[in-house]
Order: structure tokens, then sequence, then C-alpha cells
């Protein structure tokens, strides 16, 4: 939902004292300060929940100030955030309660709290009574990222255990799906499963998208999928965008960036739409290190591949001597990686190139070879060779869009991991958690 605006306008005031937050959140972007959750009007009258440009969480109503000292800027990963209020209570810290991933937050950089019996605008009516999610109350802080299983409880303080749980297999803070929660007058549920913002507590307290577009993701807590890696940006050269699938590369300098999961020793499949393309100086496969490397042109790097869009094929640092056919705007490269027998296969808008077979195995027919994969580490790679212009492409690691644009038809993906436009080869999956661990 990068730059998405959804919101609702209370009719009737609730528990203005008394409320709590919960929400999934996957960022997308460290570089400005975006709101999560906001109310109010354009005045001193407004709450917002903020993640800041360095990474820390901010409440910042008027009244009171609460700035974590932790910074929450990994744009891998998913943290669930969750915000008690309860203004009745004696102790001034218990009036304000952070959580992030189960566990309270009590080391805060700013510690302004609210006076007893403080009155928010939060769940106010009026002129007041505009909810957001995904920006502040003023427009000028979007959200850059994802969000799923979105709460919101009026006049109940709940804690994180509520909305979440300690995983007994793994250890790790997962979803409570259907949580056992009073919601109150103004409570909602949206955003449970897929980009509906519809309510699913109950009280019909539905969304509207107030600004963007809300697409529907299959990244999750629960199956977290590779992006492109904002942190990683050799030159800091690269915009990335629709929740880090999309690369502009700058006309500046050289330049190359990497996926923020790294493959392991299975099977895996990507695709990528070319939306800006010249003369073979934009290159997209398998690269096995970092742009912070001392080389940082794609076609340069030792045991990895690179297909550039003039069709051009490269291996190990140097030209295959292999043309496949140039990309033009808008097709889409296919690219499948074997760990288990090292093997690199490209494809084009359906049809594998080179007379590829990716389910050949070891004989890796019309396949591109890296030296080694032995105790390597293989990223997704989209470089930039010509400091004289921009290129693009947008990426499916399993989503179902390229961009905001779904799927013509979605082809057949044995492992059932991610939506893809053509056929997933068969012992092939998504670059995601539960995809590594097939």
């Amino acid at each position: 939902m990068a730059s998405t605006t959804l919101t609702r306008t209370v009719s009737s005031a609730g528990n203005t004292k008394t409320f709590t937050y919960s929400a999934w959140i996957k960022r997308g972007s460290v570089s400005s300060g975006q709101g999560i959750f906001g109310q109010g009007d354009q005045s001193s009258n407004n709450f917002n929940i903020r993640l800041e440009s360095d990474g820390k969480i901010r409440i910042e109503p008027s009244g009171f100030d609460i700035n974590t000292t932790a910074l929450y800027r990994d744009c891998s990963a998913w943290y669930h955030i969750v915000l008690a209020v309860d203004t009745t209570q004696t102790t001034a810290s218990d009036r304000v309660k952070l959580y992030v991933n189960g566990e309270q937050v009590t080391s805060l950089a700013n510690t302004t709290y609210p006076s007893l019996d403080y009155v928010t605008v939060v769940n106010s009516s009026g002129s007041t009574g505009t909810v957001y999610l995904g920006d502040v109350f003023n427009g000028t802080g979007k959200f850059d990222g994802l969000m799923s299983h979105v709460h919101f409880i009026d006049g109940t303080a709940y804690d994180a255990t509520a909305f979440g749980e300690v995983d007994s297999a793994t250890g790790q803070w997962k979803i409570k799906t259907s949580p056992s929660v009073t919601y109150g007058t103004n409570g909602f549920f949206i955003l449970k499963d897929g980009n509906s913002v519809t309510d699913q507590s109950g009280n019909t307290n539905n969304f509207t998208v107030g600004a963007g577009t809300l697409t529907k993701t299959e990244d999750n807590p629960s199956n977290v999928f590779a992006t492109m890696n904002p942190l990683d940006n050799y030159y800091a050269g690269a915009t990335f965008e629709h929740g880090n699938t999309e690369v502009i590369t700058t006309q500046s300098a050289y330049t190359y960036c990497t996926s923020t999961i790294k493959m392991g020793s299975g099977k895996y499949y990507i695709e990528g739409k070319w939306t800006g393309t010249g003369g073979g100086n934009s290159g997209v496969g398998i690269i096995n290190a970092s742009s912070t490397a001392t080389s940082n042109e794609m076609t340069t790097k030792a045991n990895g591949s690179v297909i550039v869009d003039s069709g051009l094929v490269y291996a190990n640092g140097s030209s295959t001597g292999t043309n496949v056919g140039s990309f033009s705007v808008n097709d889409i490269v296919m690219i499948a990686f074997d760990g288990v027998n090292n093997a690199i296969y490209y494809g084009k808008n359906g049809t594998w190139l080179n007379s590829g077979d990716p389910t050949s195995g070891a004989s890796k027919t019309g396949a591109f070879t890296p030296s080694s994969t032995t105790g390597l580490d293989y990223f997704i790679g989209f470089g930039d060779q010509n400091s004289s212009f921009s290129y693009r492409i947008e990426f499916n690691f399993g989503n179902g869009y390229f961009a905001t644009t779904a799927v013509a038809s979605a082809g057949t993906n044995a492992s059932g991991i991610g939506i893809f436009e053509y056929d997933v080869p068969t012992g092939y999956t998504a670059l995601s958690t539960k995809g590594l661990n097939l």
C-alpha cells in the first residue's frame, strides 16, 4: 500500500481516553517521516503514530510526545506494532504503552506522557473525526510499505498478547488471526486477508481509499517475500517504489542493487518487467555480492550471471558470447536459479531462452553456470551500466503484480507459494521465507 491513504469518518464519538492500535507493517523506505495512524484536523487537534526517517517510532499528539531510542528500519522485516493508551491510569508511564514484536518498549528518547484523564482527539467526531491509515492528519507523511491485520479498539487498552503470540515451534512472534477482543463503538479490523478495507470486527466501520492505489500482496508476516533492498544501494543511485519491487536507476553513476533475501541451495523463480531499457546498458540476474563491493558493475562480478537488455548474457565476470535477443519495454524476463545443480536459466515472455530447460537437473540444458555456488551468498540484482541514462524494472517475486498491474493470467505453480505471470518450472518456488524452507 505504498503511498496509499485509507480514511474513515467517525460519526459517533467513542472513548477519547482509552484505546488500542495494532498493526503489522513492512517498511518500504526510511528516507522520510511516515504516518501509520492518525486522526484530527489541520490545526493542533491531532494524534499521529509516525515512523521517523531515522527509524524511530514516535507518538506525537497534542499534549504528549513519546519517541523510541531503538531504530526500526529493516525494510525486509515485518514489525508488529501495538500502542495502548489509557490516560485514566494513575502512573504516568502506564498511560501510554508501546509494544514491538510482542515486547514492551521501555527505552524511550522522549517521555512526555499525557496528564491524568487527558482527552485526545482519537474517537472524537465532528471536525477532528477523520481517521487516517498510512498517513498523518495533514497528508504530509504517507507511509511507504505494507500493512496487514490492522486493529483498532475503542475503550480498552490491550497489550500485544491480545493480537500475537510466540510460535511454539520457531520461537517467533506471530499473528493471532482472530483475536478475542472487544472492539467498542469505533473499533475496526481491516486488511485481514489481502487488501479488503471492509471492517471484519462486526462494526461495519469500513474504510475508503483516500489516495493512491491499494493492491493485494502475497507478502505477509507469515511468509515474507523478497523485495529489492534500498539499504544496498551503491552510490545511493537508485529509487525504489511500490514496496521496493520497482527499481529506477540514476543517470549519474554505474550502479546496481540486490534483493533483500539471498537464495539458498534450493530452486527459485523470479520475474521482472523491463519498463525502461536501452542499448544493453541495464542488466538483471544473479549476483553473489552486495553492491558495496569495490566493483559496482554486475557484468564484471565473478560467480554469477547477468542478462542485459540487448540479450547478451554474462557469466563469471565476462561475456559468454551468447545473445538470446533483445528486450523491449514491457517484456518480461524470467529467471530460474537452480542452487542444487549450480545453474541459471533465462526466459522471455513465457519462453525459455537458449533452449533452456530449468527442469533438466544435472544436465543443465541451456543453462549458464557460475564458477561456484559453494559458500556464496546469491541475490537477485539489477544494474545500470550507463551514466547518461536511467533504467527501470518492475519485479514480481510472487506477489502477482508488476508495480500496481496484476498479472494477466497466473501461470501454474506446483509449490503453491506466490503468483506469477508464467508457469513456474516444476521443483522451483518463490524467493520467500517459506520458499527457503521447502
